[in-house]
């Protein structure tokens, strides 16, 4: 979800209100079976840490949704020290009644998102990890993304066979998002833009 930085008219605490409310809204949209999945950097305003996965826990916990799992994926090598944004973006997955089959975890450090469209965009691992959970541990085969940026996690939902639905406020980005596909090379899946 969009932060601080594409709000210019607001205050930090406005700006966390806005963010939390709106997490809400997207888990309260969510089947109760169907899980919802965050993937979120944190931000470093004005000398302030803001840890975007207490703000998305925190909409969760207030509708009553519990969280499956929270991955953290490098966005730079460990020990790198970075400025204005974190080295990690988290990933976390909630949901009101699915129980995950724990017999088919996967890492919970990933150490490279992997190959990305644009700055902002999320890592193609981290799509893939995405797509392949929803395929493999729910019953759902719709899968949404408000603020989808140029398409990254709709590409890896259509290369698991899901039904992707985007929702972009920028048209460049959005019609990026509307023929950003996957391909297989050599078992390694790849953007082709």
């Amino acid at each position: 979800m969009p932060d601080i930085s594409e709000f210019p008219g607001y205050t930090l605490d406005e700006w966390k209100e806005w963010f939390v409310q709106t997490a809400s809204l997207i888990l309260s949209k969510c089947p109760s079976t169907g899980v919802t999945i965050f993937y979120q950097s944190d931000i470093k305003h004005e000398g302030i840490w803001v840890d975007k996965s207490y703000l998305c826990q925190k909409a969760a916990e207030s509708l009553g949704h519990e969280l499956l799992w929270h991955k953290i994926i490098c966005r730079s090598p460990a020990g790198i020290a970075t400025f204005g944004r974190p080295a990690y973006s988290h990933m976390l997955c909630f949901s009101q009644e699915l129980k995950v089959d724990i017999s088919k975890s996967t890492a919970d450090v990933i150490p490279d998102l992997g190959e990305k469209t644009w700055a902002r965009g999320m890592g193609l691992e981290a799509c893939l990890i995405a797509a392949r959970f929803i395929k493999e541990q729910t019953q759902s085969k719709l899968t949404i993304n408000p603020f989808c940026g140029e398409g990254s996690m709709l590409a890896a939902a259509n290369a698991y066979e899901l039904i992707a639905l985007g929702i972009e406020r920028s048209p460049k980005r959005a019609e990026k998002a509307g023929v950003l596909t996957l391909i297989k090379d050599n078992k390694k899946w790849n953007f082709q833009k």
